[in-house]
């Protein structure tokens, strides 16, 4: 296992994931009943988490998966939204939850989501793992929400900074604010 460094602070623990992904995937299974859902993954922070869930759903699920950039190797989000890897399956009138990993300043899920519906897709609703809300640009509905953090830039289970950290069991703060005497 991976040695944590001592400056990170952890947020959620991994039974802490394990508990809250397992209600999600409970409310998509009730929320859905009698239906097949098709989870669009947003690549790569969010595959650990799409596993997961996928996993716990009570009913028909498909997925795809597509990857997008607006980050960089920044903490910060560029504003600029780049497709990089597109669906490989038609939408056309399936029910699609988007899965994300984060959302931040709206940015790259308001983008996700306008092109989608394009797609002429039956419904559309949006998942994520951690919410942000601090570093809105542009409004976002969220339907499904793992832990909505402060304002801190976060690591483990899938989300990384420069491609490293993933692999975390939990997730963890990389610039925790230190209170004072600490």
């Amino acid at each position: 296992m991976i040695k944590v460094p001592e400056h990170f602070h952890q947020l959620y623990a991994p039974e802490e994931i394990a508990a809250r992904v397992e209600e999600i995937a409970n409310d998509i299974s009730s929320d859905y009943e009698g239906k097949r859902v098709h989870l669009v993954c947003v690549l790569r922070g969010a595959v650990v988490f799409l596993a997961d869930l996928l996993r716990r759903l009570k009913i028909p699920a498909s997925c795809d998966f597509l990857s997008v950039a607006s980050y960089g190797d920044s903490t910060e989000s560029s504003g600029v939204v780049r497709m990089i890897k597109d669906l490989d399956d038609p939408v056309e009138m399936r029910d699609v939850i988007i899965v994300e990993d984060i959302v931040d300043t709206g940015l790259t899920l308001k983008y996700i989501e306008e092109m989608l519906r394009t797609r002429k897709v039956a419904s559309l609703v949006k998942c994520t793992l951690l919410d942000r809300p601090d570093r809105r640009k542009v409004e976002v509905e969220m339907d499904y929400v793992g832990f909505t953090i402060p304002d801190c830039y976060v690591v483990g289970y899938g989300l990384d900074f420069e491609q490293k950290w993933r692999q975390l069991q939990g997730i963890w703060a990389i610039n925790w604010p230190q209170k004072e005497g600490e």
